[in-house]
């Protein structure tokens, strides 16, 4: 007597279609804030950039008596300061640099 047994050994067209489906909400839900995040994200570094720079060139005029270069060459280069160096805007990558005339960070 020969049994047979009804195995399913795949999924179905429409299981397989309902979890593209969902897969396809969930990143239409996620992708967007992800993307947000990491704006957001840049924002605020560049901020902390700013009040750094900002408390470095401060420090420095305190200890030299004179403010440094505008485009903080003197600054960046000495290790006290800046032991990386003087980090570039995350935003859009351009350097930071000094207001002549207020000798905070523009």
């Amino acid at each position: 007597m020969r049994r047979t047994t009804n195995s399913r050994r795949g999924f179905s067209l429409m299981e397989l279609l309902a979890v593209v489906t969902i897969l396809g909400i969930i990143a239409a839900i996620v992708v967007p804030r992800v993307s947000v995040s990491a704006s957001t994200a840049k924002q605020k570094v560049h901020e902390h950039n700013i009040a750094t720079i900002n408390s470095a060139v401060e420090r420095y005029y305190i200890e030299t008596g004179g403010w440094p270069a505008d485009d903080l060459s003197d600054i960046g280069t000495n290790v006290d300061y800046f032991p990386d160096g003087i980090p570039t805007n995350p935003v859009d990558n351009t350097p930071y640099g000094l207001d002549s005339t207020t000798h905070r960070v523009d």
